[in-house]
């Protein structure tokens, strides 16, 4: 993340992780622009890049090879990524109706989602094909076809619908990795038979007669039966029906047919062509919504209309890049004019291209070379992403830069602090009013009661829990980083055996203009209270602030039965040690704000950090947990030295079955740790024969500090590996048995570490 002292006056929100925007990305990170907040909303961690789509079926490429990591660009950029899909379009309002969180504001909008299929106006066509677009969908659609081909004995015919370079080139990509694959395994290439049809008298209607013909040469030479003038009208389970009453019976069926587009946009009220593709003028601003953008295959291009290529929309991001950064700025858009004859390397499959353009053509294994070079020189330029440090100085953009926006940026820079840097009072009464806490009998005086503190009655019987728990986010998604603060704050609740009651939340909310304010503290309370609501914790109140950083925290109440409290005390000999989550967040965040760690990985870890505590601390209770605490700042050692030395044991630490988050492993031996790993590493004096362990490649790891992470607990063993069964059922996958608890010794070291 590239930090800024300017604070947001403007919103640029890009639907769409295409060809255009990485573009628009990656120009945007080379080149900031002060007081300009960028949004990426994207319901993919990896974008494909159609131009190595082939290869990769064909097997040349692997999956990351193929594909754009999102997260770590945007990362780059400085943007905030909403891992999302957008569904709909209030143009009135200027916001973003996404499927899973609030809506986005902006003040300037990008669309570059590509197409979808267009399979509605062929009978099952929706329901018995495996569309090739959007490309994401297809890449898990080809790998499930690719286990079924493979693991069935009998013979597969394919069809292939779609005469185009797209279906013709796809067609020999799979015919050339499934023949690999079943030579590999002793089976005869035979068992396959491939079919292309199309509904007009050529293959290939957008190229010159000489490519056609190459191709029609290696189209028979490769065996592919070929059936022109073959309009599919009809669709059914496993059967074909064409126009002309011939019918085929086929094991799978792929759509490559013209795409497109998705259904919202024109609902949205944008001006759409005849296949509902924007209509953009030469800028690529959509001719009826100023301050809204399209490029790639879902823009339509009013003046210069071009078939759906990758090409175009690789050619469109820098212009698109300039307007946008115009537009922002209140300055006259500069028209773009694609080429009206483009190059076209087209692959076989087999390490072999055909280049077209215009009335030439070219063939050969070196034309594949010249098509691979191209393809990976364009990739690096997103993969291979320069690291800065947090204090490193990026070149910013103040050549477009007007003086209003300077004007905007100073007022708001200019702010006052103690009682003055609270959050105005009309910005927080709108934001609170968009809240709903969970209702409670026990709360007197809750959230939106005009008093200076919250009222709460503890029940007869009970016990009140207290803690607090606050940081800086770590992340861009106020949304996301609301339901993670929330969840670890919680974390003491449920590790004490309690059940959340109330909460208090302690906001730091970045300056900005008042609209942006509100909706930042909107988006991440939304999320923080999803959480709460969740677990039953009524949301009472809080303080908020602006600062240079966002922060959020909360003061949580449980309840809890006296006897039912459960302490980091009382392991007893015998015990086995279980852990619920897998550890590595501080290495992995470390990692990713140095954009090392891939978007998956972060991810994952995030969709543990998201999991409650809940239902696991439940299960432990029920299988008799002696002690237990949640893993979060200390790391698992630190922890567990926190339970060893109240309980009077010692304890035998197995590396080998803690769980790790994938990635984690990779980046400390790439010499990568979170800031607070060297003072957890000073708990080290507490492991036995150090000297044995500290090679291995997970030692760092148990050091880690953890965000959100999970329970560690003291189980009886005869109880532990039904615990750790049910601990899976309830969703809790990678949790194990990491350890026993032993008698104490009289050693100054208590942790016997066991590679």
């Amino acid at each position: 993340m590239q930090k800024t002292d300017s604070p947001v006056v403007k919103d640029l929100v890009l639907i769409g992780g295409g060809h255009a925007h990485v573009s628009v990305l990656r120009k945007f990170g080379m080149k900031p622009m002060p007081g300009v907040r960028l949004t990426l909303i994207c319901r993919d961690l990896q974008a494909p890049y159609s131009g190595m789509l082939p290869g990769f079926i064909a097997g040349h490429y692997s999956f990351e090879e193929a594909h754009i990591d999102l997260g770590p660009l945007a990362r780059f950029a400085g943007a905030r990524f909403f891992h999302d899909e957008a569904i709909a379009l209030d143009a009135t309002e200027k916001r973003v109706v996404c499927k899973n969180r609030p809506s986005v504001p902006y003040d300037l909008l990008s669309i570059n989602i590509g197409s979808a299929p267009t399979t509605s106006h062929v009978p099952g066509a929706s329901e018995n094909t495996v569309p090739v677009k959007p490309i994401d969908g297809f890449v898990d659609n080809w790998s499930r076809m690719r286990d079924r081909i493979l693991t069935q004995s009998e013979p597969t015919s394919i069809g292939v619908v779609g005469g185009g370079a797209g279906g013709v080139e796809i067609t020999l990509a799979i015919q050339h990795r499934l023949k690999t694959l079943l030579a590999e395994r002793g089976r005869d290439d035979r068992e396959l038979t491939f079919h292309l049809f199309t509904d007009g008298d050529d293959i290939l209607t957008t190229h010159n007669p000489t490519v056609r013909d190459k191709f029609d040469r290696v189209l028979q030479a490769r065996g592919i039966n070929v059936h022109l003038d073959h309009r599919v009208s009809e669709v059914r389970p496993r059967r074909l029906i064409c126009a002309n009453g011939n019918q085929f019976n086929m094991d799978e069926i792929l759509w490559v047919t013209m795409a497109g587009a998705q259904k919202w946009l024109a609902e949205s009220g944008l001006a759409v062509d005849e296949a509902g593709f924007v209509k953009v003028a030469d800028t690529l601003e959509s001719i009826s919504h100023p301050g809204i953008f399209a490029a790639g295959d879902i823009a339509a291009v009013v003046n210069h209309p071009r078939p759906k290529s990758g090409v175009f929309a690789v050619r469109q991001g820098p212009p698109l890049a300039r307007n946008l950064r115009r537009a922002l700025v209140n300055r006259s858009l500069k028209p773009f004019t694609p080429q009206e004859y483009f190059l076209s390397l087209i692959s076989t499959g087999d390490k072999y291209a055909i280049a077209s353009k215009s009335w030439w053509a070219l063939e050969g294994r070196l034309i594949w070379k010249w098509k691979d070079w191209i393809d990976r020189r364009f990739m690096r330029k997103f993969n291979d992403l320069p690291e800065m440090d947090e204090d490193d100085t990026t070149t910013v953009d103040r050549g477009l830069a007007d003086r209003e926006v300077i004007k905007e940026i100073s007022a708001v820079a200019m702010r006052c602090g103690g009682c003055g840097a609270k959050v105005g009072a009309t910005a927080l009464s709108r934001a609170i009013s968009q809240l709903g806490p969970v209702a409670r009998s026990d709360v007197l005086i809750g959230l939106h009661e005009p008093d200076d503190a919250a009222a709460v009655s503890v029940p007869d019987g009970k016990v009140m829990v207290h803690t607090v728990d606050s940081f800086r986010s770590f992340i861009d998604d106020p949304y996301l980083f609301g339901q993670v603060a929330a969840n670890h704050a919680l974390g003491d609740i449920y590790a004490m055996g309690a059940d959340p009651q109330t909460a208090l939340s302690i906001v730091t909310i970045p300056y900005g203009l008042e609209n942006k304010v509100e909706d930042e503290l909107a988006q991440m309370m939304a999320g923080a209270l999803k959480v709460l609501n969740e677990a039953g914790a009524a949301l009472v109140g809080g303080h908020t602030s602006e600062g240079k950083e966002l922060s959020l925290g909360f003061a949580v109440n449980g309840l809890v039965d006296r006897d039912r409290v459960l302490r980091k005390g009382g392991m007893q000999p015998g015990d086995s040690i279980v852990l619920t989550k897998p550890i590595g967040t501080g290495t992995l965040f470390a990692a990713d704000m140095r954009h090392k760690a891939k978007g998956a990985w972060i991810a994952a870890a995030l969709d543990s950090m998201v999991t409650s505590n809940r239902d696991g601390a439940q299960c432990l209770y029920d299988h008799g947990a002696t002690a237990c605490t949640d893993v979060t700042g200390f790391g698992v050692l630190g922890h567990l030295v926190e339970m060893i030395k109240p309980s009077g044991v010692d304890c035998e630490l197995q590396l080998g079955a803690i769980p790790y988050f994938d990635g984690a492993r990779e980046l400390v031996e790439a010499g990568i740790f979170s800031s607070l790993q060297p003072q957890n590493l000073r708990l080290r004096r507490a492991i036995r024969d150090l000297e044995t362990v500290n090679k291995d490649p997970r030692y760092p790891l148990i050091f880690d500090p953890q965000t959100a992470g999970g329970l560690l607990a003291s189980v009886p063993g005869v109880r532990a590996s039904d615990c750790v069964g049910e601990l899976h059922g309830l969703g809790y996958h990678r949790a194990s048995v990491i350890g026993q608890v032993l008698p104490e010794s009289n050693a100054l070291e208590s942790i016997m570490l066991v590679v």
